[in-house]
């Protein structure tokens, strides 16, 4: 973040987490105008009830799956719900098994406020003290280009203005969601949606909401994310030991070296962000940079860079160990065009020969985890450090490594307007690696400090290459960001003696619940609660709408398609699917239909078909058994197959607000191969 947004001065830097976790920031950001999770892990030993949105933990989340299956199992009155668009294992220890329409978790939701409202569960002490109510702008389109009809025909494009109302004007917007509409619309069963609202309108009743890509990858993901909010807000079962809403990270360290660093496109460390002024100057200032040297603008998301690239108005795209090319969206109409332009560079850091690297014009051999010395930061704001275990093999370097190097290519002056290093002059004929990384405040900690005082030397690649302890000083200076302001990190010697601590960390004490008093250091005494995000320490109900998603089955395309993961493979299967005994196990993609579908279409359990959409086709094995089962009218295909690429046939579209492609809603059809 700091080399791109202040050193190459561009704004067009976006994270993996694009794709996985940016529904849940916004949400964040909107609610509570801080990000991640209130709670923590330890919240599933204290619950007396979970509900899963979206959520296949079982397969997705198996170490916590396990606590949660403890949990249900060594307690009889303790309750699990699951809601997602079609059957998986998270179903089988379900009490309450909810397959919903997709799009429809929005009415779900809505209806649970509803049934709070009507039967008097609304705990009105604590909305009075704590919350403000919001209603947000309505057909925001559907993050598609410009040009495309339904984002032509969207009343307020990507607007996510947000307006106050009185509780009692919610409680009229959310009125119509009533049990018998959100039962047509939803096609779950009304005893079923009952049992889960009175769940949660129950105030003797410890909840915890779990949800992931199901929420997230939306096209009204942010929506979907306020709306669960609204919920905990309403009954005020939130920020408290065993219940509250939340966020599963996608992937790890989601949080750590995506969202908590500033590597999304509009980001800086700590929540901070590029458009705001106030912010730019903190981080000028925390970096020794001159006035104005951040751009103020926000750059280029994931989705867009490719339609950049597409369009010659991106020359030169720069990977760093994701495979952008197997897991973006609408591979064949929006990520072939850009890459295979002759007018584009394509640079992919990687230590496999993924899809992405196959594609790419030049390849940098890239270290491992183990083969470096890095920190995470994970969905219960755990920061946790590791050191180096091996070198790396060959030519491999880490991705720290490529950066810092790539700094020393250019001199201040050929990437600064002459007006910028005229504000420091003693700039005038440095290196960007002078200025971002040899400044004296990141390398001032040497390599003999580190050996004294932890009595032994510790490999560590980087930091002998450029002579001190780099990783020590980088994350000083970032944890300048957050110290004071609610996202305290400790000293980075700490986190080497502890096994990870949850911020903020304040004299040396983890917080394990944020935003009550008792365990937040940043809660007064006699406060309760605050939600000191907000500056009037209130967080914000916000009243959204369904809305229908942006592609649905038709006469020719009749069905949904839902992609994602499997327990064996780990995302695209770079790694996963070079290990024999997972390969054994699951060799290929698979499409996973209703035996009633298969047998309307004449297809039968094994057979090779074509599953077709608008943007293309792929051809694979039927599947009507096993793990997943869909209801009828939708299909499931997960994406780690690079010899079935799956996202030849989703759309490009996304959360207006969050900028995160919905992966799990498309039409599609299937025949015969």
């Amino acid at each position: 973040a700091k080399f791109m947004k202040a050193g190459l001065r561009s704004n067009n830097l976006d994270p993996n987490a694009r794709h996985c976790m940016a529904s849940a920031v916004v949400g964040f950001m909107r609610t509570f105008n801080m990000d991640e999770p209130m709670g923590c892990y330890d919240d599933i030993e204290k619950a007396d009830a979970f509900v899963l949105w979206g959520s296949n933990m079982a397969e997705m989340h198996p170490i916590l799956w396990s606590r949660i299956t403890d949990r249900r199992l060594t307690h009889p009155d303790c309750q699990v719900h699951v809601l997602s668009t079609y059957e998986h294992r998270s179903f089988e220890l379900a009490d309450n098994k909810l397959v919903f329409g997709p799009q429809t978790d929005l009415a779900i939701l809505n209806y649970i406020a509803n049934h709070i409202i009507q039967t008097g569960a609304v705990n009105k002490d604590f909305i009075q003290k704590h919350c403000a109510f919001m209603k947000g702008e309505t057909d925001i389109g559907y993050g598609l280009r410009p040009t495309h009809p339904k984002q032509k025909a969207a009343k307020n494009p990507d607007s996510g203005k947000m307006d106050p109302i009185t509780f009692e004007q919610f409680a009229a917007f959310v009125k119509p969601y009533t049990l018998e509409y959100t039962t047509r619309t939803s096609c779950v069963p009304a005893e079923r949606l009952k049992r889960l609202a009175e769940l949660y309108a129950d105030p003797k009743k410890k909840v915890v909401s779990f949800w992931t890509m199901g929420f997230n990858q939306h096209t009204r993901g942010t929506w979907a994310n306020n709306l669960v909010y609204n919920i905990h807000l309403l009954t005020g079962k939130i920020s408290t030991p065993g219940c509250g809403p939340f966020s599963l990270t996608g992937q790890p360290s989601a949080c750590g070296t995506a969202r908590e660093v500033g590597t999304f496109a509009h980001r800086l460390p700590a929540d901070l962000v590029v458009m705001n002024p106030e912010h730019r100057k903190i981080a000028e200032n925390i970096w020794k940079l001159p006035d104005g040297t951040i751009p103020p603008k926000m750059g280029l998301h994931a989705v867009a860079m490719q339609r950049a690239l597409k369009d010659s108005k991106l020359k030169v795209y720069w990977q760093q160990c994701n495979n952008n090319m197997q897991a973006g969206p609408n591979i064949n109409e929006e990520m072939y065009p850009g890459w295979r332009n002759p007018e584009t560079f394509i640079i992919v850091s990687d230590p496999y020969p993924t899809v992405s690297a196959m594609a790419a014009d030049l390849i940098l051999p890239t270290a491992m985890w183990v083969e470096k010395e890095g920190a995470y930061g994970n969905a219960e704001r755990r920061t946790q450090f590791w050191r180096q275990q091996v070198n790396a093999p060959g030519e491999a370097k880490s991705d720290l490594w490529q950066v810092v190097e790539f700094s020393k290519r250019f001199k201040v002056e050929e990437v600064w307007p002459a007006e910028l290093v005229a504000k420091k002059p003693e700039y005038r004929g440095k290196t960007l690696y002078d200025v971002l990384f040899a400044n004296g405040q990141v390398n001032k900690y040497k390599l003999d400090d580190m050996a004294r005082q932890h009595g032994t030397a510790y490999h560590n690649e980087e930091a002998r290459h450029v002579g001190f302890y780099l990783q020590k000083g980088l994350f000083e200076e970032y944890a300048a960001f957050g110290r004071g302001h609610g996202h305290d990190l400790a000293s980075f010697d700490t986190y080497h003696k502890a096994r990870g601590l949850r911020w903020p960390v304040v004299d040396g004490k983890e917080t394990l619940w944020r935003y009550r008093e008792g365990f937040d250091p940043y809660v007064k005494k006699g406060e309760g609660v605050r939600f000191y995000g907000q500056k009037d320490g209130r967080a914000r109900i916000i009243a959204l709408p369904f809305e229908p998603a942006a592609e649905v089955p038709d006469r020719e395309y009749n069905m949904w398609l839902c992609t994602g993961r499997v327990l064996e493979h780990w995302h695209t299967g770079s790694m996963t699917r070079r290990v024999p005994e997972l390969y054994r196990a699951v060799p290929d993609a698979q499409v996973f239909m209703h035996p009633a579908d298969a047998e309307l279409r004449g297809l039968k359990r094994g057979q090779q078909v074509k599953v077709v959409s608008r943007r293309g086709e792929i051809t694979l094995t039927l599947e009507t058994r096993g793990r997943n089962k869909p209801p009828q009218g939708l299909v499931f295909i997960p994406f780690f197959d690079e010899g079935r690429l799956v996202n030849k046939l989703t759309l490009d579209a996304t959360c207006p607000l969050s900028k995160e492609t919905d992966y799990k809603k498309c039409a599609v059809k299937v025949v015969r191969a």
